[in-house]
């Protein structure tokens, strides 16, 4: 299973997006997620990638993202 995958998995189970298809160019603003929102997607992708995301660099889109946790988990995106 890709970083992608995985990650869009992550996603579904948190319910974040809603009706919006989840693709590498999608934005975080596309997803309309709330503050809270975003903190228990990073806690639950640092879960799932055994990594720790900095809070001061956050992604724009969920392909940036992919790339962060390639970059700490040492996987191909």
């Amino acid at each position: 299973m890709t970083i992608f995958e995985r990650l869009k998995k992550v996603m579904e189970e948190q319910n974040v997006g809603g009706d919006v298809e989840i693709t590498m160019d999608t934005t975080f603003e596309e997803l309309e997620i709330d503050s809270l929102d975003l903190v228990d997607l990073t806690m639950n992708c640092e879960d799932e990638f055994g990594i720790e995301l900095d809070p001061d660099s956050a992604p724009k889109t969920i392909g940036e993202l992919v790339e962060k946790i390639a970059e700490l988990t040492g996987e191909e995106a």
